[in-house]
């Protein structure tokens, strides 16, 4: 199944940013007396926006979830950033890929600067043509990060691109975009019942069997 432009998630995608998110979130917390010690509920903040997260884990208001996106901001931006590493089969992926000619860009739901810090010090950075991700301070939706990206590369013809990520997130924002979803397991993701609901064209277990498909 050929496309011309492949889309990555990051964040439980091409990068295992686990440790340096749910540390950060865990910080953020503490600032208002929580001590999360469920490890599980950490790791449902590593993909969606942080300003959907903490209502939907906490019942934290707009004002307080802004609050608590600053105090997560001051350890993952010195910090946390560089608690990260490449999951199996990346880069070994994206050059078979970048060795077809096709398009490659990244479209995170994190911010746009701190996807470029990550890929560089992962020295993975120049194999994008474009690097999407948030705009505006976090807030941005999968879709609307989806939609900036798909402008930025002046992409026409959505069916000829697809989104490759770990979230139900992720399959849904595709799906409201127009373009195809590939959803790979060894992210954070736990309800991969959700991410077929939202139209997935396959579930894999390591990205060079999703890039396999792909390449078919």
């Amino acid at each position: 199944m050929k496309k011309r432009t492949i889309l990555f998630d990051l964040d439980g995608t091409l990068v295992n940013t686990g440790e340096g998110v749910t540390k950060s979130v865990k910080y953020a917390l503490e600032q208002f007396g929580i001590q999360e010690t469920d490890q599980r509920k950490l790791e449902r903040f590593i993909g969606p926006p942080l300003m959907e997260s903490f209502p939907r884990e906490y019942g934290f208001s707009v004002e307080k979830s802004s609050e608590a996106v600053k105090f997560f901001r001051q350890r993952y931006e010195s910090v946390g950033v560089y608690e990260c590493a490449l999951y199996p089969g990346v880069e070994e992926s994206l050059k078979r890929l970048q060795e077809q000619g096709l398009q490659l860009g990244i479209a995170s739901s994190k911010r746009e600067e701190l996807c470029h810090v990550v890929l560089e010090y992962l020295k993975i950075e120049n194999y994008f043509d474009l690097i999407g991700g948030a705009r505006d301070a976090g807030a941005s939706t999968k879709l609307q990060v989806l939609e900036d990206v798909l402008k930025r590369l002046s992409i026409r013809e959505r069916s000829q691109t697809v989104l490759i990520g770990d979230t139900r997130y992720d399959a849904q924002g595709a799906k409201e975009a127009g373009i195809d979803c590939i959803g790979i397991t060894y992210g954070f993701e736990q309800d991969f019942d959700e991410m077929q609901k939202a139209g997935v064209l396959g579930l894999f277990d390591t990205l060079p069997e999703a890039v396999e498909f792909l390449l078919k």
